[in-house]
């Protein structure tokens, strides 16, 4: 389970705006085993983190407060946001290629292919992470 704390910023109904106090990483910067991505992350990200997530405690405005996401979740966004497309972008040149009258378009041909099944594949990814933020699993909680 991923945890992080943060404090809540303001509340929308069941759902709460809340501010991660914590930066970046692992959080162990400082010892000599880190490898510093927090301090990497808090280079290139000047402006405190904000995430809307759902108060099941209903803490009040000003709680610092533990926020958890499921086991999985994470991995499995990862996994649709860069597999498939990726495989739609392959799928997509490959059956192009096939399309293709002769040898000398054959590129032209793979090259739309490629580019329609990318542009496919983050469509249906942008389709499927809309369905799955309704589902009350892939969500972010305050424990």
């Amino acid at each position: 389970m991923i945890q992080t704390r943060a404090v809540i910023i303001s509340l929308q109904g069941k759902n709460a705006l809340v501010e991660s106090t914590q930066g970046g990483g692992c959080g162990n910067c400082d010892s000599e085993n880190g490898c510093a991505s927090g301090k990497l992350s808090q280079l290139f990200c000047s402006t405190p983190r904000r995430f809307l997530v759902r108060n099941d405690a209903a803490a009040p405005v000003g709680t610092l407060v533990e926020v958890t996401l499921p086991d999985g979740v994470l991995l499995h966004s990862a996994l649709l946001m860069y597999l498939l497309p990726l495989v739609l972008l392959i799928f997509g040149a490959m059956t192009a290629v096939h399309w293709a009258h002769d040898a000398s378009s054959s590129d032209a041909y793979s090259a739309i292919g490629g580019l329609t099944g990318l542009i496919s594949g983050f469509m249906l990814v942008k389709y499927i992470t809309a369905r799955r933020r309704l589902s009350s699993v892939a969500q972010p909680v305050i424990l």
